[in-house]
């Protein structure tokens, strides 16, 4: 469950509290009865990795991706010389 932050405009108490998605937001300070704003921070997701960037998924503007070089054939065995007796 995620934690919310909240301060009240009346007082300026300031206080977190763990609550459900599902819950609904509280309105009044538990010090003063007076109005409570809930408090934004910043998300704590960091992307590492390939595949996040703009630059990860497209060409450079202007250059042409050629196609990777075709793999040699594979090298066959050459036939066994017949011994004549």
């Amino acid at each position: 469950m995620p934690t919310y932050a909240y301060a009240c405009k009346d007082c300026s108490h300031a206080f977190e509290i763990v609550q459900s998605f599902t819950d609904s937001s509280l309105t009044s300070c538990p010090e003063c009865q007076g109005t409570l704003r809930k408090k934004f921070n910043s998300v704590g997701v960091v992307f590492k990795g390939s595949g996040f960037y703009r630059t990860d998924s497209r060409a450079a503007k202007g250059s042409t991706v050629s196609p990777a070089p075709a793999p040699a054939p594979a090298a066959t065995p050459a036939p066994a010389a017949a011994s004549a007796s």
